[in-house]
């Protein structure tokens, strides 16, 4: 099963998206993750994406785009995949449709999330990461042991600059302008299921395998 998560920033994309690799047997692809892994190794492409992210701006179609064609063309794609993250303008899914059609390949669902703005600003600005382990932590929800501190390795956790307030307000009017047309885009093709991701992770995680045992419309 080949599978497209769409949401703003803060909707649990990621989260949701492991459980559906674990659930189905299938690859997760992840956008945020393969650039910031470019950033982290400090390559080209990690340079220019690393400007546009700490603006809060998406990163240019071609670098983005190239990076999922590749990754999609691995072996372990071949039994299916979650994307989570790409496309994210109308530009981009015309892009992945065209790769899609050219490998020989469709995607069979497209789920949106949705969430109040509200809400996505609380969980985008009480994120934490251990900058040695990469462990993730939630003031609110998931709050290390002690103030700062990974429980797992002890290292100072940070707020990434893509999660301050300013900047999270910015990613959330981004994806209005941008992403939000997608849902259209989908709808006209008949792939387009909208999941409520308010509420806990598993019932987020219901009503997204309900979401994925519909019929087509």
């Amino acid at each position: 099963m080949n599978l497209l998560l769409i949401g703003p920033p803060g909707a649990g994309k990621g989260t949701q998206a492991v459980r559906l690799r674990e659930r189905l047997g299938i690859a997760h692809l992840s956008a945020g993750d393969m650039l910031r892994e470019a950033v982290k190794r400090a390559t080209p492409p990690g340079g220019a994406a690393r400007e546009s992210m700490d603006r809060g701006d998406l990163v240019g179609d071609d670098l983005v785009g190239e990076m999922v064609e590749q990754r999609l063309a691995e072996t372990d794609c071949s039994r299916g995949f979650v994307l989570d993250g790409y496309p994210r303008n109308l530009a981009q899914a015309g892009r992945l449709a065209e790769f899609m059609a050219r490998t020989g390949r469709h995607l069979d669902r497209v789920l949106a999330i949705q969430v109040p703005t509200e809400e996505l600003l609380r969980r985008l600005t009480g994120r934490r990461v251990c900058g040695k382990c990469g462990a993730g932590y939630h003031l609110v929800s998931k709050p290390p042991r002690a103030g700062g501190i990974c429980d797992a390795c002890g290292s100072a956790l940070f707020q990434r600059t893509d999660d301050r307030e300013d900047v999270a307000r910015g990613r959330l009017l981004i994806y209005e302008n941008q992403t939000r047309p997608l849902l259209d885009f989908y709808r006209q093709h008949a792939l387009l299921r909208e999941v409520d991701g308010s509420g806990s992770l598993d019932e987020v995680t219901g009503r997204i395998s309900e979401a994925l045992e519909e019929a087509p419309r």
